[in-house]
């Protein structure tokens, strides 16, 4: 990205990463750098005729012979389809350069004519050094805050509590250097937590809590409260969370958390998916809660999920073994003749369509990765596995 933009070459953009990584600050540093106009709409509040005026404008200013304007969209992931349809044709004609910054995947949520016309960028959380350097900067360099003597003993609330999230962070350390009284400040852990507690407690789905409430939504379901759920639900509508993120959520957790247990929690998290897709607010609501009340009240297991950890674990550890020859496929002669597919057992052949035989590479054969859960499906699943492999897996 350096390169290009020494060079005065600036492509289309999306910056993709989590909240206060700086994508808002990168796209007005290139920007000033490449020393071209610069238009800034945010999704929540602009539509299509916000985007066409500023397309007019651009074209006006062509005939200048000034370079392309950077135009700036804050959460396009926030775009319905006809919005980002608008763009389509100035980007193409490099009318405007588009910078799109989103905290949800692009691939989801930006239409492909679109991300095809785009580079995509992966910020990622700051780490512990960059937190801790931003920390120290803020506090000799910042008007306010440098007038003060602050001394941080530990630092590790303040890390923990930003998520990696640099806006955050100082936010939170705003927060506790104004809750003294005198400006001899000395903060600890303990300190910066009761502080924060007592501080912050709105929503903001633009970063602050963002992560923090859907943690705690997605960690009701899994405890079986659907009180809990219900709750941290209404925080997130009341915020102005989007529908489909808090619908996307649900499916993972009725895959994550659920699973066999009841596998119908997958089917519904899915229905509830495409319906607030075509619905919305207020409507969107009631799907949401019928959902995240059905899914906290379903049996949990996370089965499916250990065994697939454990199987990716087991392929980095082993790499590429070879698959036995007679679970090969052999759809030529030659294959046959050199042993692919050779005593293969088709299963549907065998009493109860179970030609019990080797399906793993030798060198990990007889490893169990898929451990049924604790409940009345899954029990179902282990009486089936014992009558199929006897004590070849331990069920």
């Amino acid at each position: 990205m350096r390169n290009f933009i020494e060079k005065g070459i600036v492509p289309s953009m999306i910056f993709w990463g989590p909240p206060g990584v700086g994508k808002t600050t990168l796209a007005n540093i290139i920007a000033n750098y490449s020393d071209r106009p610069f238009y800034s709409l945010s999704a929540i509040n602009s539509g299509v005729k916000d985007v066409r005026e500023i397309i007019e404008k651009a074209k006006s200013q062509q005939f200048f012979g000034t370079n392309n304007p950077i135009l700036f969209i804050d959460e396009i992931h926030r775009f319905s389809k006809s919005q980002q349809d608008s763009l389509l044709g100035a980007v193409e004609k490099g009318i405007i350069t588009l910078i799109g910054a989103t905290t949800e995947n692009p691939s989801f949520e930006v239409i492909s004519a679109l991300l095809s016309r785009c580079q995509v960028y992966v910020l990622k959380e700051q780490t512990k050094e960059d937190l801790v350097s931003l920390i120290d900067i803020a506090l000799s360099t910042d008007e306010y805050l440098k007038n003060k003597k602050v001394k941080i003993k530990e630092y590790e609330s303040l890390l923990q509590l930003s998520g990696g999230d640099a806006r955050k962070l100082l936010n939170t350390l705003e927060i506790v250097v104004n809750s003294f009284d005198s400006d001899k400040i000395e903060i600890t852990n303990d300190i910066v937590v009761n502080i924060v507690q007592q501080n912050i407690v709105r929503y903001d789905k633009a970063g602050d809590q963002h992560y923090d409430i859907i943690s705690a939504f997605i960690k009701s379901i899994r405890g079986s409260d659907p009180n809990g759920a219900v709750y941290w639900l209404a925080r997130m509508i009341e915020g102005g969370e989007d529908a489909k993120f808090i619908a996307r959520r649900l499916l993972i957790s009725a895959s994550e958390d659920i699973g066999n247990a009841n596998p119908t929690a997958l089917v519904i998290a899915n229905n509830c998916f495409q319906a607030v897709t075509v619905i919305g607010f207020p409507e969107s609501r009631l799907i949401l809660s019928q959902t995240a009340v059905y899914l906290a009240n379903s049996p949990k297991s996370n089965a499916s999920y250990q065994a697939i950890n454990m199987a990716q674990e087991l392929v980095k550890r082993t790499g590429t073994l070879p698959v036995p020859l007679h679970i090969r496929n052999a759809p030529t002669k030659l294959m046959k003749d050199i042993g692919h597919g050779a005593d293969y057992k088709y299963s549907h052949d065998y009493i109860g369509n179970t030609g019990a035989q080797e399906y793993l590479p030798d060198e990990v054969k007889g490893t169990k990765l898929y451990e049924p859960g604790n409940n009345a499906k899954e029990n179902s699943f282990r009486t089936f596995l014992k009558t199929i492999w006897k004590d070849k897996y331990g069920y």
